[in-house]
């Protein structure tokens, strides 16, 4: 696994395989192509009344693709924060998924107070698929926001998938759920055919433009 390059990650993507380190020390990576994956319906999105009026409020700032590597060591140290033993993102992987976010495949949607990144996410883009890869936060609810822009910017980049690998009782909240391995592929499979721009939504949209797209279904 020592040679992995950012063009096979691409390829085992493109087949529903993803990569993860045993441990943040490890060398090497191990490919993952779980039975059950977990995804975000886009059109089934949970907006909380809480979520909405934190980004009515505009509690945070939210940057596109501005600082990934603040964010993915953010999201390597939420797993010691949240006591968990180890984390899945080693040095390969962090170095890995730079080349990716240089190359406009790996996106970051990153909340921020008084000039200081305090939550966000990152995933992969991959036609009309988003491979979502970790999330984090060090203020309260700076993560949740992150993603519901995430998924406002899908909907109104034509996105239809949205993978977040796993079911977590974080990601529950919002309308993730666990589907077979052979429908997602599926769906993997037409999502990949779609042209989508993630840049439609702009930087600078207001809240009510995010409440709206949140809320519209196709």
């Amino acid at each position: 696994m020592s040679k992995i390059t950012t063009e096979l990650i691409i390829a085992a993507y493109s087949q529903g395989i993803f990569p993860m380190a045993e441990k943040a020390t490890s060398a090497d990576v191990y490919w993952v192509d779980p039975e059950m994956r977990g995804i975000i319906p886009l059109d089934k999105f949970h907006l909380s009344k809480k979520l909405s009026q934190n980004i009515r409020k505009r509690k945070f700032e939210i940057r596109v693709d501005t600082d990934f590597d603040q964010v993915i060591r953010g999201c390597a140290a939420s797993y010691a924060a949240a006591k968990r033993e180890e984390t899945w993102i080693n040095n390969q992987i962090i170095t890995l998924y730079g080349k990716l976010f240089e190359q406009g495949i790996v996106h970051t949607i990153e909340s921020w107070q008084n000039n200081k990144l305090v939550g966000g996410l990152y995933g992969l883009s991959l036609g009309g698929a988003f491979c979502g890869e970790s999330m984090f936060h060090t203020v309260t609810d700076a993560s949740k926001v992150a993603l519901a822009y995430l998924v406002a910017r899908l909907k109104v980049g034509n996105y239809k998938l949205l993978d977040t690998q796993f079911i977590t009782s974080h990601l529950s909240q919002f309308g993730a759920m666990e589907i077979p391995r052979h429908d997602y592929k599926m769906r993997l499979k037409e999502a990949l055919k779609i042209k989508t721009d993630f840049y439609s939504l702009t930087s600078d949209a207001s809240p009510e433009t995010i409440l709206q797209s949140l809320t519209q279904t196709s």
